[in-house]
């Protein structure tokens, strides 16, 4: 075992060599390295993919690549995790806890980059290398010191890809839960709950947590989930109007007039930077309260 200092985290030990075994390989058609590397953790992570269907999602001709930001929004378009990870301790953690890293290297020089996709599969701190699915190579064993200076290229760009249902081992809080909102953002709500819910049990007096939760649970049309997530988050929270002019909102779609009243009065006289919704919300419940 070896100790690797995680950034954020202290000292962890880690096997000195790992591998995960179950990870598919897509070897890589010209120029394709990006919907290649993302199909291949796309299918790790259970969405049944082809890499010349992920193409189109991904691929810019006129470029003849990937873009970062591209390779992001097609994992959430797919109801996926897309967490960053930007630290070689982070990347041998994730590879240790049997999470494949997609990784963007920088295979050229600074002034004629050529820049190539691959995904992190394993490494061994003993004999100093990394293994990658890489181009049309399945696990190609980079030493270590190429690798960072690939890596390094790329200002150590790299991203997971996982399940809602599965927590980074290095996640940090407000990573995590942008991670989730980009889900929301895709409309993936289903899966953005689901995410919630994950973080929830790592982060459990987390505001923005709470708040996902109920947002999703109304996305979904599950007005008395959103009711009770928000009725303990105000228990937890009583000070936060955000909290309480939600919760008006949900008791005011199911006809709760006299209750959203009164959580929305108290909302607004808890004031702050939202309080002009707060009394949009508290408006719409006296309209609706004189028309019933």
């Amino acid at each position: 075992m070896k100790s690797v200092r995680l950034h954020g985290l202290v000292d962890i030990e880690v096997p000195n060599q790992f591998e995960i075994d179950d990870v598919p390989f897509f070897p890589q058609e010209a120029y394709q390295c990006g919907p290649a590397t993302l199909s291949m953790a796309l299918v790790w992570s259970g969405i049944q993919v082809e890499p010349e269907t992920v193409a189109p999602e991904v691929f810019t001709p006129s470029i003849k690549g990937s873009l970062q930001s591209a390779i992001t929004g097609a994992a959430r378009r797919h109801g996926r995790i897309a967490y960053p990870i930007t630290t070689i301790d982070s990347l041998v953690k994730e590879l240790a806890s049997g999470h494949p890293v997609i990784i963007l290297q920088n295979l050229g020089l600074s002034w004629f980059p050529i820049w190539h996709y691959s995904l992190a599969i394993g490494y061994n701190l003993e004999d100093g290398f990394v293994i990658l699915h890489s181009g049309r190579t399945s696990r190609k064993h980079l030493s270590l010191i190429t690798f960072e200076r690939t890596w390094d290229r790329s200002d150590h760009w790299g991203l997971l890809v996982l399940p809602p249902s599965q927590l980074p081992v290095t996640a940090e809080e407000s990573e995590y839960i942008s991670a989730v909102i980009g889900l929301e953002k895709t409309h993936h709500w289903s899966e953005a709950l689901k995410g919630y819910q994950t973080a929830l049990n790592r982060w459990s007096n987390s505001l923005r947590i709470y708040i996902g939760i109920g947002n999703c649970y109304y996305k979904l049309g599950d007005l008395k989930a959103a009711e009770a997530i928000l009725r303990d988050a105000n228990i937890l929270f009583p000070n936060e109007g955000v909290v309480l002019n939600n919760l008006a909102q949900v008791l005011l779609e199911q006809g709760k007039y006299n209750e959203a009243h009164e959580s929305v009065r108290k909302a607004i006289q808890l004031g702050g930077p939202l309080s002009h919704l707060y009394q949009k919300t508290f408006e719409e419940i006296l309209f609706l309260k004189d028309t019933h």
